[in-house]
């Protein structure tokens, strides 16, 4: 597959996903919650965790109607995220996506809502879906559920708030970046699997290595730009992460032992999808496209 090819199958998914968030949003009554949400829900953004939904479904042969509830509970769920990570209690931020962040927009308890009422979308979205198995549903709330909250993304922001001004280590970043970051892409990736049925779940442990690997691929390069990267391309401040005293891989190992990280972990996902017996292609190049990306 060439870059050309991904590329335009990148947008595809991009543009698919957005039509289906917005026909959610219009469910709701309007309201500056409904505004918020929408304003934040749909602001662009790179939509890897969907991307990885569909392009793991489709591997297995998913129709793509099948993996649009998956997809976009992912979508909701980093959304909340994004608007909570950006608050006054957390990392203060700005800007994002290249606009004005939804408290400064909409105002600190209005984001709040915002947040909260995307992640209670998330899981209706997947209660209700029409194309999935009851059974499927089940486990794929769970997953959510596990990689969102005190088990994963929710913990993980706990252990990088209480590592500023601190002196952590490589493995306790790591760790850090497992629950915060890596949770909620590997889930996306077992949602994509789950969506295929229980036939397909011998291959978990492969993906789930693939997974991991680009998840923290994801956060080291995302450290790598606070450094370098151009705020007008990324869509956010540059040097963040510094201003706040975070501990960062480039700060812990240098810019260059950092990249060498960041291409390590793109080899080892590679390597995990290189057992699959199917066609890899669009995750193999996602891992590209992750740590060469600028933003």
């Amino acid at each position: 597959m060439t870059i050309q090819t991904f590329a335009i199958q990148q947008a595809n998914f991009a543009r698919r996903i957005d039509d289906v968030l917005e026909d959610y949003l219009k469910s709701l009554p309007e309201s500056v919650l409904s505004q918020a949400m929408q304003y934040s829900l749909l602001a662009g953004g790179k939509r890897v965790r969907p991307f990885l939904v569909y392009a793991t479904g489709q591997m297995f042969g998913v129709p793509l109607a099948k993996l649009d509830a998956p997809a976009a509970a992912l979508e909701a769920i980093h959304t909340y995220s994004l608007i909570h990570d950006d608050l006054p209690a957390m990392d203060n931020d700005e800007l994002r996506r290249g606009k004005v962040t939804c408290h400064i927009k909409y105002g600190e308890a209005n984001a709040i809502l915002a947040g909260d009422a995307l992640q209670s979308l998330a899981f209706k979205i997947l209660s209700t879906a029409p194309e999935v198995l009851a059974t499927d549903k089940l486990d794929m709330i769970t997953e959510l559920a596990n990689a969102s909250g005190a088990q994963g993304m929710c913990v993980g922001q706990v252990y990088d708030l209480e590592s500023e001004q601190q002196q952590i280590n490589v493995a306790q970043l790591n760790t850090i970046h497992h629950y915060k970051t890596g949770m909620i892409i590997r889930a996306a990736v077992r949602l994509g699997l789950y969506s295929a049925g229980a036939s397909f779940r011998v291959y978990q442990p492969i993906l789930d290595k693939y997974a991991e690997a680009i998840g923290l691929a994801f956060q080291v390069q995302d450290d790598i730009l606070d450094v370098v990267g151009d705020q007008m391309i990324m869509g956010k401040p540059q040097g963040s992460d510094m201003a706040l005293a975070k501990c960062t891989y480039p700060a812990l190992l240098g810019l260059k032992e950092a990249k060498k990280v960041a291409y390590t972990l793109y080899q080892q996902a590679n390597a995990a999808l290189n057992q699959l017996p199917y066609n890899s292609d669009l995750l193999q190049q996602l891992a590209n496209f992750i740590i060469q990306r600028d933003k």
